[in-house]
């Protein structure tokens, strides 16, 4: 559904994701969201395909925001490995992700962590796992082909290493920590796992 950038649709999604909120994906109200955006059922089915499509179309910009930073961080880091900057690719993770992204989208991520059942992101957290699995075997082959010698991890080991790291960089947002305890939050996670990922990394 092409976006609907209106004032009518923005209440439409105001309202949608504050009863996606209170009550979870399966437990919210058509009705309710209409009501309080002002509009009939029947007028709110102008503004998306179902209930589904109106959730997703609150969720989506977290998840490009999301998206785009991944694409943007891999190229920094490609980039780096490039010019033999491993001071600049130690100085990256996704520490910075949460701080850029996730922060200012904590809502939707919280609806995408907590309140997606029934749609298709009730499985958010372990599909992130996989796209970072994914993109981190080809950084280790990278790294490879210019001489760096990687720490050799089975598949197993990654994806548990990966989702421990996943878990724990979302949970103060999904805990609702204010920004100043997930900023100190961070600093621990970052102290803990980053000399790990280096090690692997041969950095």
């Amino acid at each position: 559904m092409p976006r609907d950038k209106t004032a009518s649709h923005i209440k439409v999604l105001e309202a949608a994701k504050n009863e996606f909120m209170e009550n979870g994906f399966e437990k919210a109200s058509i009705r309710v969201i209409g009501a309080h955006a002002g509009i009939t059922s029947a007028g709110l089915y102008r503004h998306c395909k179902d209930k589904e499509d109106l959730f997703c179309q609150v969720v989506n910009p977290a998840i490009e925001a999301l998206d785009d930073w991944i694409h943007n961080h891999i190229s920094s880091s490609y980039s780096n490995i490039d010019s033999g900057n491993f001071k600049g690719l130690q100085s990256q993770s996704e520490i910075d992700m949460i701080r850029e992204v996730a922060i200012p989208h904590r809502e939707e991520f919280e609806l995408l962590l907590l309140k997606s059942s029934g749609t298709r992101y009730e499985n958010y957290m372990a599909q992130m796992v996989e796209v970072h699995e994914s993109k981190m075997w080809e950084g280790f082959e990278y790294l490879r082909s210019h001489g760096i010698n990687v720490k050799h991890v089975d598949k197993d080991e990654l994806h548990i290493l990966i989702s421990a790291y996943m878990t724990a960089l979302f949970e103060p947002i999904i805990q609702d920590y204010p920004v100043e305890k997930i900023n100190h939050y961070l600093i621990t996670v970052e102290n803990f796992f980053m000399p790990g990922w280096h090690k692997i990394y041969g950095l």
